[in-house]
């Protein structure tokens, strides 16, 4: 499932929406900390990109980035938590959190991780890319997603879903690779760091039971209000 999981079916339904709105909220937040004015804050820009592309409700959008830049007087402080671990049958998963609690968030993974194993600082993070990854779409038709790879400095990429190909950076170059995109026919929805496995298991090698086990244990995981991306280590 490449670079991060994702929930099949899961767009359209009504607290998905709700869960995605809140990841983006937060991301919105953390980024209107450098100011409140997309223009001027390129990491700003993208994520209200994002935020607008699934029509999260202007309201919404805009209480976010007074919240993150402090215009409304309430405290905003958010940590950034990594658990590392296994879904079952062995496939290992890295989980970003953003929370307000660490406490709370540490105590949550430990229950949603009865059904697989979590395990230390380390465990499986050897197992996977700590990388830039850059989501975008062609600007105009024609536009050759190896090429611009190629001219933008990209160390690689791949096709993702509906035309959108994930371009794929060292982490120090996702801000100069992301600007130079635009420039090679391509617009840019979405730019982070995360997490890519080196030797993912193939969905073919698990049984259908099996397989619904990880799914199901991968879509707790993304459903917990601290949690803001899952990687995990399965291919197809």
């Amino acid at each position: 499932m490449g670079a991060q999981w994702k929930a099949k079916h899961k767009d359209l339904a009504a607290n998905a929406r709700g869960q995605l709105f809140g990841k983006l909220a937060k991301d919105i937040m953390i980024a209107a900390r450098h100011g409140p004015d997309p223009a001027a804050n390129s990491r700003l820009r993208l994520v209200v990109e994002q935020a607008r592309k699934v029509s999260m409700p202007k309201e919404t959008l805009e209480r976010a980035i007074k919240k993150g830049a402090g215009l409304t007087g309430e405290a905003v402080h958010f940590e950034h938590a990594l658990y590392e671990g296994f879904a079952p049958h062995h496939v290992p998963v890295m989980v970003e959190c953003l929370t307000d609690n660490l406490n709370r968030a540490a105590s949550e993974m430990r229950v949603l991780f009865r059904k697989g194993q979590l395990g230390a600082s380390g465990a499986v993070a050897w197992d996977f890319d700590h990388l830039g990854m850059i989501e975008a779409e062609p600007a105009a038709a024609g536009a050759d997603p190896e090429l611009a790879a190629i001219e933008a400095g990209a160390q690689d990429f791949e096709a993702v879903d509906d035309g959108v190909t994930l371009f794929l950076t060292d982490p120090t170059d996702l801000d100069v690779v992301s600007r130079a995109l635009p420039a090679q026919g391509f617009t840019v929805l979405s730019a982070r760091l995360g997490y890519k496995p080196k030797n993912p298991v193939a969905s073919v090698s698990l049984s259908a039971e099996q397989l619904a086990e990880v799914e199901t244990f991968l879509a707790a995981l993304d459903g917990n209000e601290d949690v803001q991306h899952v990687y995990a280590g399965l291919q197809g």
